[in-house]
């Protein structure tokens, strides 16, 4: 592995699981469909977790949605993926373009700012006027390549484009080809088998720039919900938070103190109180995501500022740069949930009382 490689921040899933997928890869006995490196049910395993090859759980949330995502990229219809900020929907598409095709590289962004060459294809100017149109001087997007390769291709926030960009994807999925006409001869490409789409779009979104019917129909639609389950949700933080200080004994992160930051979350989420009160929900984007990263922040203040132990005093400290973003709102409705619900917690309980104590400081 390369020194890029090995000091990179984060690697793209086929190089951080590659072991997994060639554990996966060796005992697959099952039929693999055109253009597939695992047959599904070893794609299930590999973003489900199988203990007896080691393949560690990687996707926490609704079971069946991944079945049925699987099916659906076996099919003609592309995936689309839509949920809250944070449901781990470019994660999934990643790990199942990880596990499909080898490749999870191959994405568009969308933006205000996406054209039609993103989508399509561009030139190489220099090459284009000293040797005319040729495949040489075409620059292929990432769907093309896809097309080319019969791969998966990844369409991050489809609905940030405009809806003249995303209509170009109509015909692409419709017929499955794509036409160069500067080419000639070779002006047309055919998708091979493997090809297909994984589209996502944030249900906050909505109203940006709504899809039309025509492109609707090509795909089947998925929700990524938030996790409900409150242990769940704890252990899933505790295992993100501390695969990152592995190995390091100057961080300690006790997990009541987690229980408490995943409990506000789910709380302000939710709009309700695990005691069944209904309180103000936020704007904010509460996700699982989130709380890893206040948590992980948190730790690391621990680490370097304070004693090395994680507690509510952190958590506090780090929460402000969720809730108080850009919406007064926000912060009048997290000033209450603290100045009650947290408050008459304290009263029972030392850790909230500390987390209360320390919030308060801070935002006064």
């Amino acid at each position: 592995m390369s020194t890029n490689t090995t000091q990179a921040v984060r690697l793209a899933a086929e190089l951080r699981y590659a072991d997994e997928l060639q554990r996966l890869a060796d005992a697959d006995k099952d039929t693999r469909p055109p253009g597939w490196k695992l047959s599904p049910r070893a794609v299930r395993r590999f973003i489900l977790g199988d203990e007896a090859l080691q393949v560690s759980r990687k996707f926490f949330g609704d079971d069946p949605l991944i079945d049925r995502a699987i099916v659906t990229l076996m099919g003609h219809q592309g995936l689309m993926l839509v949920g809250e900020p944070g449901t781990a929907k470019s994660l999934l598409s990643e790990l199942l373009t990880a596990a499909i095709s080898g490749d999870s590289g191959l994405t568009v962004q969308g933006t205000a700012g996406t054209t039609e060459d993103h989508i399509k294809y561009s030139w190489n100017y220099a090459l284009l006027l000293a040797e005319g149109p040729s495949q040489r001087a075409l620059v292929p997007s990432p769907i093309y390549q896809a097309m080319r390769a019969g791969k998966l291709v990844r369409f991050e926030e489809i609905t940030r484009c405009p809806p003249e960009i995303q209509d170009v994807m109509i015909s692409l999925m419709s017929e499955k080809q794509l036409m160069v006409p500067e080419l000639g001869d070779e002006a047309r490409l055919f998708a091979q088998r493997g090809f297909n789409i994984i589209a996502t779009a944030n249900l906050r979104d909505r109203g940006v720039h709504e899809m039309s019917s025509a492109l609707k129909r090509r795909f089947n639609f998925e929700t990524v919900r938030p996790i409900r389950d409150l242990q769940f949700e704890i252990d899933l933080v505790m295992a993100q938070v501390t695969r990152e200080f592995e190995g390091c004994e100057r961080v300690s992160v006790p997990r009541d103190v987690i229980s408490l930051l995943v409990t506000t979350f789910q709380e302000l989420r939710a709009g309700q109180t695990q005691e069944g009160t209904a309180i103000k929900g936020l704007d904010a984007t509460m996700s699982t995501a989130e709380a890893v990263n206040v948590a992980y922040a948190a730790a690391l203040q621990a680490q370097h500022f304070n004693d090395g132990r994680l507690t509510p005093r952190e958590i506090a400290s780090q929460l402000q740069g969720v809730v108080f973003k850009d919406s007064q709102d926000d912060a009048k409705r997290v000033k209450h949930y603290f100045d009650t619900v947290v408050r008459e917690r304290g009263r029972r309980d030392t850790q909230w009382k500390e987390f209360h104590d320390a919030a308060r400081a801070l935002w006064q």
